[in-house]
């Protein structure tokens, strides 16, 4: 017996007509993961920061669904949504040294510990810069499809890896030589 996969586009149309929430919970399902991941990379790790972020996000996501123009991938506005959500809880908190640190963990391996760094370098670096880092390298996002997520000219958003990248080199250094399994 087969299964038949509904297409996103068939299910924003059945949440559009009839406020179909299983079928936004499919949507929720399918890019949930996507959207934890950069969330977790832009909060350096903080998985319940990035949970609850996500929440915001889908929540968010849910209430606007008639402004998706369909013009971008679901997940490129997905994203959009994710970023403006992480951003305007960064701000809310940008006294909160914890929000950057984010929980101590146990740590055990060289991958797990470069992870580690990678996430405290990281908190290191400024919002903006953190941001376009993360889309450029770790959403795979071209610097013009990050330049457009983010509304900001292209130059600037290649400014701000460059400067992200200068600023992580010195605080990743010992990782240069390293062998990482």
């Amino acid at each position: 017996m087969s299964v038949e996969v509904v297409g996103d586009t068939d299910l924003i149309a059945r949440v559009l007509a009839s406020d179909d929430r299983p079928a936004f919970g499919e949507l929720a399902r399918r890019y949930q993961s996507m959207v934890r991941r950069l969330l977790r990379r832009l909060c350096c790790g903080d998985a319940a920061k990035a949970d609850d972020l996500a929440q915001i996000t889908f929540l968010r996501a849910f209430e606007h669904l008639r402004e998706y123009r369909g013009s971008a991938p679901l997940s490129a506005w997905l994203v959009g949504i994710a970023y403006r959500a992480f951003l305007s809880e960064a701000r809310r908190l940008v006294a909160d040294a914890s929000f950057a640190s984010g929980p101590e963990r146990e740590w055990s391996g060289p991958a797990t510990l470069l992870h580690h760094d990678l996430e405290k370098a990281l908190a290191m670096v400024p919002i903006d810069e953190r941001v376009a880092l993360v889309l450029t390298y770790g959403r795979d996002l071209s610097h013009e499809e990050a330049a457009q997520l983010l509304g900001c000219p292209l130059g600037t958003l290649k400014a701000r890896v460059a400067r992200a990248k200068e600023r992580l080199a010195p605080l990743l250094e010992a990782w240069k030589n390293a062998e990482v399994a």
